[in-house]
């Protein structure tokens, strides 16, 4: 047994923590562990490994003391950084902690502890960034590089910049069990996955992103733990509720009995985040599986505390809401949870039939038409409070007054491109002049464009649905993946259902993995990219995303135009966007078309460039009246008649 059963007493006073809960390091020596136990008696850190000092081989025990509200806390003296522990429960089975900083061999194994000021940092300058202005790309640690790790990613990320890249969006990192996994399923909140490296090595992914200019926001999943590894259960049953039905596993307990720890750890967990590892904000999946009747709402209080971590810098917090629900953006003031943007689904639904011409499943209540578009680059959201057919109720709520910027908007990102028959992208759905037609009207429009990894170069990798699970899960992942992908008609057929691709398969995996030398093989896709975030960035019409500062018309059911205003003489920009057949010598009365006093329009950017694989653009504005090329996007600009 143990030579030593109780930690050393400690005067409160002398203990400084970063966090509620955890192993932490102290300055005068030893580890300070907490824990949050309410039900269980005894709770002793049981060190594992070279740092254990005992009678047996290689482990020792320490008792933790019971504090008030069903914590256990104790210095250990003879823990360090490295160390290897777990939390041994009344006697019996021994546990990782629920706020490891590090599981080095998964969930299963001991937690270690970490030094989180062994890193020296080099942003300090950095100050941040607000969503105003940022373009995003969506990111998978597992599938951006070879490699597959932080240090490989590096890499590649002052091209990202040079593209026009300012946002890094990581889908989570939270680690989970087995070898490959979207990271949706994590179970270890506090400890990066050990998949992609150690925590000093995003600290370095971290580092380097704010020295090209980019700034972080990590992708966090706050509504279910994974079906593996989660051993929260172990310390207490109050983590979760069955009060609410969660469609991926258990809710978590925001508010109910013993909820206010629970509040605790989750709140503290965004913080960290920030604090830790300098992350510039969070991304909140299915916010709508929050569930929280309290006063104060959870999710007020963790972008509360997104803000405060980050200690003046500017900071991102970014919901997915699939019912629309637009007071996570409105200020606490208004009622609402204060976050900077929302996951536009309808600019990408809409979007995805104009390209397609397909509209079963959850696209069903989407035609692709012109007004829709104009309306998702107008408005926001489509469904603001109508009739969802698909769901049989109503969806969404007013947005008028969200600033444009609050909504971010996309042709790919993980789930629909997973979505697809075969992890296709959208660019192999659709013919190559849409693709850079609407790709325009995405990275032009007044609202935050986002855009998925590889698409600047419309990568050949497909993206699937990969989970690594020991057998049985496997099976039962399997085949609710088959079940979901029923609810397309298309895809529901015994001739596709037997071709779809094995989620648990490593070689579905390893099928996602970029290859960046498709930049140089798909030249003209890239060179669309940049000049496309050039424009953007450089031009003070699209760069300004004024609420206001945009108005458009319909001209037939597959074109409209975008009239946007600029602030000084001659910087109104015009943007017409075919997705049909060529418009010829059609009348013009509507006055957006009308250029300001004196000039005439002239072509300053088209989608049919030949630089990009396209066929040429005429003039638009002839003698005999305006001629819109089809399957196009063309910006003009005023320019003083002769």
């Amino acid at each position: 047994m143990s030579r030593a059963l109780d930690s050393l007493a400690v005067s409160s006073a002398e203990i400084v923590r970063r966090l509620p809960v955890g192993a932490e390091l102290q300055p005068a020596g030893g580890v300070h562990f907490r824990v949050w136990a309410p039900h269980r008696k005894d709770v002793d850190v049981v060190l594992e490994g070279p740092h254990a000092v005992d009678s047996g081989p290689g482990v020792s025990r320490h008792r933790l003391q019971p504090e008030p509200g069903g914590y256990h806390s104790g210095l250990v003296t003879e823990a360090r950084a490295g160390s290897l522990y777990r939390y041994r429960l009344d006697e019996g089975e021994s546990f990782p902690d629920p706020a490891s900083r590090f599981q080095p061999e998964g969930p299963h194994g001991p937690s270690q502890v970490v030094d989180p000021g062994a890193y020296a940092w080099s942003d300090g300058a950095w100050r941040g960034a607000a969503l105003p202005g940022q373009v995003i790309y969506e990111m998978h640690a597992g599938t951006f590089t070879r490699e597959g790790t932080w240090r490989g990613a590096m890499r590649e990320l002052r091209e990202l910049a040079a593209c026009g890249i300012t946002t890094l969006e990581v889908m989570p990192v939270a680690d989970f069990c087995g070898r490959f996994g979207w990271g949706y399923d994590g179970v270890d909140l506090f400890a990066p996955t050990r998949l992609y490296g150690t925590p000093d090595e995003l600290r370095a992914f971290v580092d380097h992103a704010h020295a090209c200019g980019l700034a972080v926001v990590l992708d966090v999943v706050y509504n279910h733990l994974g079906p593996d590894g989660a051993y929260l259960h172990e310390f207490s049953p109050e983590y979760y509720t069955d009060r609410y039905e969660n469609e991926w596993g258990e809710p978590i307990n925001f508010d109910g009995p013993g909820s206010r720890a629970v509040r605790e750890f989750f709140v503290a967990n965004a913080a960290y985040w920030v604090d830790e590892f300098h992350i510039d904000g969070l991304r909140l999946d299915a916010t709508q599986q929050i569930f929280d009747a309290s006063p104060v709402n959870v999710m007020l209080e963790i972008t509360r505390a997104v803000r405060e971590a980050a200690r003046g810098r500017d900071t991102m917090v970014i919901a997915e809401n699939e019912p629309q629900r637009v007071g996570l953006v409105r200020p606490p003031e208004a009622g609402g949870y204060g976050m900077d943007g929302l996951w536009n689904d309808d600019f990408h639904h809409s979007a995805t039939v104009a390209l397609t011409g397909r509209n079963e499943a959850y696209y069903s209540d989407y035609r692709g038409t012109a007004q829709e578009l104009l309306s998702a680059v107008k408005w926001g959201y489509l469904y603001q409070g109508q009739r969802y057919r698909w769901q049989g109720k109503r969806r969404g709520t007013p947005a008028f007054g969200v600033a444009p910027a609050a909504f971010v908007n996309c042709i790919q990102n993980h789930d629909q491109v997973a979505n697809s028959a075969f992890g296709r992208r959208i660019h192999a759905l659709t013919s190559p002049a849409l693709y850079r037609a609407m790709t325009a009207l995405m990275l032009l429009a007044p609202g935050t464009p986002m855009l998925f990894q590889g698409q600047e170069f419309a990568s050949s990798a497909p993206f699937l649905f990969f989970a690594d699970h020991k057998p049985e899960l496997a099976q039962l992942v399997r085949g609710g993946r088959r079940e979901f992908v029923r609810q397309f008609p298309s895809l529901a057929t015994t001739e596709m259902s037997g071709r779809l691709p094995n989620p648990c398969s490593e070689e579905t995996f390893l099928r996602c993995k970029l290859d960046f030398s498709e930049r140089e093989t798909h030249a003209e896709t890239y060179a669309m990219h940049r000049d496309l975030l050039r424009l953007r960035r450089e031009d003070a019409a699209f760069r300004a995303q004024r609420a206001g500062g945009m108005d458009g018309a319909v001209l037939n059911d597959a074109a409209f135009l975008l009239r946007f205003f600029g602030e000084e003489p001659g910087a109104d920009r015009l943007v017409v966007v075919n997705l049909g057949r060529d418009l010829h010598d059609f009348p013009s009365p509507e006055p957006l078309l009308a250029p300001p006093e004196g000039c005439a329009w002239e072509t300053l950017w088209t989608s049919e460039d030949p630089r990009y694989g396209g066929q040429g653009t005429p003039a638009l504005e002839t003698a005999e009246g305006w001629r819109v090329p089809g399957h196009a996007t063309v910006v003009l600009r005023p320019q003083a008649e002769a």
